[in-house]
């Protein structure tokens, strides 16, 4: 089982599920996956031209705290199942990614 998320010196990646034209908007909580555990997101935008992925990094930029342009996808851009790239201090962003785990939602 892999880790949610992890760190690097200038920030983490994250693991993500993405469920697009959701009606429950926003982080939903951690989910089981085969290869460990995944943030849920659900956004209301279709998956078709990235606006999905466009979608998610909007809103992990908004619960992590971090300007838009700190996040990307860096694997999964066609699938649900994702790994997402945050550029910032890594303790901030510890932070930020525990209080979701108590609250699962933003």
């Amino acid at each position: 089982m892999t880790a949610r998320y992890r760190l690097g010196p200038d920030g983490m990646t994250i693991n993500v599920k993405v469920q697009p034209k959701s009606r429950r908007l926003g982080v939903q909580g951690w989910v089981a996956d085969v290869e460990g555990e995944r943030l849920r997101i659900g956004v209301s935008e279709a998956a078709e031209d990235g606006r999905a992925n466009r979608a998610v990094c909007a809103v992990l930029a908004r619960v992590l705290e971090v300007p838009a342009s700190a996040v990307s996808v860096v694997q999964g851009a066609t699938s649900r199942q994702k790994i997402m790239r945050v550029v910032g201090e890594p303790g901030h962003l510890v932070r930020k990614i525990e209080a979701l785990t108590v609250t699962g939602h933003d």
